[in-house]
């Protein structure tokens, strides 16, 4: 439909951007099968309490190899691309923080490899919460410690304030209520495009807030503030199927040909390129685990990892706002959920008789 309803092409000036065609439908297509395979394999493969527990401790490993070339470009600058490829795949200078670097190693951005040493921090803080032996509870929190400095290395505020938040919480707080808060989580996200649109955010309180603390950072908040109020403009003159690829989503000079706009959360790219069909399709499939997780909280107590599974999948949505760190890792977690929450059983506790033993109600099977 997105490419039905932009065959016409967009002129800026100078700029021509082209109409799309039915190529583009299947070359895009193909691309989003790709990007949903890790959904379908966690939903079909990563169901169980065990898979829940591998799942989480393979995040962690991941994590704890990726810290040493981490480590290693906040010494040297990051130069492991280029070393290795021969390029550098985003831009030099916004790896520079203050008086060093952040790194990126192999990673479209900085901030991907932050959010991957926080997914080390939660996935490690999770296991710790449901490990019983006391030497491998130390050795898991050691681990959390660790990847909470390479963390802060990593100089990335937005995940450090995720890791202060949210590791407390796997840490102390019980699977219901961790299900609970990633489901309300979920619904923000999804609330989020339709408040900024209408106006109901306090973004200069956000600012000025900020303003006192970190002067820089608030400085780039109204930036992407200010981003989103014009491509948000730009996406509602065509809200239901988007503007498409080639950046037609996009506003430019029409003197120079320079685009005016960058793209920085998630949300706004699918936003414009897809319309609100795309959003909803993206951030609803996303959701979808951590709503159905909450419908289950009915049939008992959830398995130990499944209230930090939904914790985290509901951090890593929170956090496709702000950025764009949709990854295949993200797509596997919310998978692996979706499956868990799928196959549990539920208790129809209004239907049956007061006093009578729980039984399990047929599972409910979500049709994707």
């Amino acid at each position: 439909m997105t490419v039905a309803t932009n065959g016409d092409p967009v002129i800026w000036g100078q700029v021509v951007l082209p109409g799309l065609q039915p190529r583009e439908a299947l070359s895009a297509g193909l691309a989003l099968v790709i990007g949903l395979a890790p959904y379908l394999l966690g939903r079909a493969l990563l169901t169980t309490e065990k898979d829940q527990r591998d799942l989480l401790l393979a995040l962690l490993l991941g994590a704890l190899g990726y810290s040493l070339p981490m480590l290693l470009e906040v010494r040297l600058s990051p130069q492991l691309n280029i070393w290795i490829y021969g390029y550098f795949q985003h831009l030099f200078e916004q790896m520079m923080r203050g008086n060093g670097f952040r790194p990126i190693v192999f990673l479209y951005h900085g901030l991907w490899a932050a959010f991957l040493a926080l997914t080390g921090v939660l996935a490690a803080c999770a296991l710790a919460r449901a490990e019983s032996a006391p030497r491998r509870r130390l050795a898991l929190l050691a681990a959390a410690a660790w990847m909470m400095l390479v963390l802060v290395l990593c100089k990335s505020l937005a995940s450090l304030l995720y890791a202060l938040v949210f590791a407390p919480l796997l840490l102390l707080a019980g699977g219901r209520m961790q299900i609970r808060l990633a489901a309300l989580l979920a619904c923000l996200a999804l609330a989020y495009p339709a408040a900024r649109g209408a106006h109901l955010l306090p973004d200069q309180a956000v600012v000025s807030a900020i303003a006192r603390l970190a002067p820089e950072r608030a400085h780039s908040l109204a930036f992407r503030f200010g981003n989103e109020d014009v491509l948000l403009a730009r996406a509602e003159e065509r809200p239901l199927f988007g503007w498409g690829l080639w950046g037609r989503h996009h506003v430019y000079d029409p003197d120079t040909g320079r685009p005016l706009t960058i793209t920085d959360g998630r949300w706004i790219v699918v936003l414009g390129m897809f319309g609100w069909a795309g959003f909803l399709s993206e951030f609803g499939l996303l959701a979808l685990p951590l709503l159905l997780a909450w419908r289950r909280l009915g049939a008992g107590p959830p398995p130990p990892l499944a209230g930090a599974m939904a914790l985290m999948l509901a951090v890593n949505l929170v956090d496709l706002i702000p950025n764009a760190t949709l990854t295949p890792l993200t797509m596997l977690l919310a998978g692996a959920l979706l499956g868990w929450a799928e196959r549990a059983p539920v208790q129809d506790v209004a239907a049956r008789p007061s006093g009578a033993p729980p039984h399990p109600a047929p599972a409910f099977r979500t049709v994707l």
